[in-house]
Order: structure tokens, then C-alpha cells, then sequence
């Protein structure tokens, strides 16, 4: 029996993003050069935006380093892939060379009302991160988004703070079950 609608606008968390409901838009200046756009993103099966805390993170240093170790994998599957934080050109530029991601497009200038349309959470500086950079005075904290080619979610994972991401080497597995199975997205309700 299906739940009545009652129950469904219960269920609906106030604010969040929805499985297989249209997406904020999603505009970034890159360090290639170009400006990212989600929305001319649609040859891909499916794209994955993965926002990261900064250039000050160090959890951020090993994760976006995974993703660019992974990246051929994602493309394989035909999924898109950008990393997007609300660091300056300046402080991303610092993250791509340091960091040495040399296969993923790296996003920024994320201003904070877009970050809070994607239902990311927001913190304020504390002075210096455990790696001694200074933080930004405020920036976006982690999450994952999964998108597909019409623009609706499919797959959305967010954290308050820099631990216990989903892993990129289990997501690829998880890609490969949903596309076998066209597998739909979860959490609609």
C-alpha cells in the first residue's frame, strides 16, 4: 500500500535536496580556465560534484587525492567529476599543486548561499587547521552530490565535519551495481 500523502510530506526533510528532484544550478570559475556549468553536463551518465572543506583541510589533501587516483575509473563509467570548495583561485591553485592533482577538475569561488542551496553545512574559522593553514573566515563543509543527465539527484551524502566520507573505490563499486541494474534512486519519499 502506497503512504498517503500525509506521510510523504512528513517524511520531507524542510530544505534538503530530494532524490529525483531537479538540482540547485551550479556555476564555478576552474582552474582550467573555463567555467563549470552543471547544467552542460549532460552527455555524462551521470556527473558526481564532490565539495570539498579548502586548501586548510588535510582530510581534504587525502580524499581529493583518492578521487584523482580514481578519476580514468569515473570516467570509464562515463561519470563526470569536479571537486568544488569555496576556496579562492589562490588557495585552490595552492590545493591542486601541493596536493599534486593532476586529473580533476578542481572548482572554486563556491559562494555560501549556493553551498547552502546543495544542503551543505557551513562553518566558521578557527584560526589555523591541524596542518597550521589558516582557515577562511567561513567555508563550506563536505558532501557529495550524484546527478543525472535531466538535472534531478540521485545520490547525495553531506557532512558537518571533515571525517567519515563515503570512499570513491566503494562508490565505483556501487556505480557499477547501479548501472547494471539501473538501479533507482533511493530516499524519494
Amino acid at each position: 500500500m502506497p503512504p498517503s500523502s500525509l506521510a510523504i510530506a512528513a517524511s520531507e526533510p524542510n530544505g534538503r535536496l530530494m532524490p529525483r528532484r531537479p538540482v540547485p544550478s551550479l556555476r564555478v570559475p576552474t582552474l582550467s580556465g573555463a567555467e563549470w556549468d552543471l547544467s552542460e553536463q549532460a552527455s555524462n551518465r551521470f556527473t558526481m560534484i564532490v565539495f570539498y572543506r579548502g586548501f586548510h583541510c588535510p582530510v581534504c589533501q587525502t580524499y581529493t587525492r583518492e578521487l584523482d587516483q580514481l578519476a580514468s575509473e569515473f570516467g570509464e563509467r562515463d561519470i563526470g567529476v569536479v571537486a568544488i570548495s569555496s576556496d579562492t583561485r589562490e588557495r585552490a591553485e595552492m590545493a591542486r599543486d601541493r596536493w599534486r592533482l593532476e586529473n580533476t577538475l578542481i572548482g572554486y569561488d563556491l559562494g555560501i548561499g549556493k553551498a547552502r542551496e546543495w544542503g551543505l553545512y557551513i562553518s566558521a574559522s578557527r584560526g589555523k587547521s591541524s596542518s597550521g593553514v589558516e582557515e577562511p573566515s567561513i567555508f563550506s563543509e563536505p558532501g557529495i552530490f550524484v546527478v543525472r543527465p535531466d538535472m534531478t539527484l540521485y545520490w547525495a551524502s553531506t557532512s558537518t565535519m571533515p571525517f567519515a566520507r563515503p570512499h570513491f573505490k566503494d562508490m565505483l563499486q556501487a556505480f557499477d551495481f547501479v548501472q547494471k541494474l539501473d538501479y533507482p534512486a533511493r530516499g524519494e519519499l
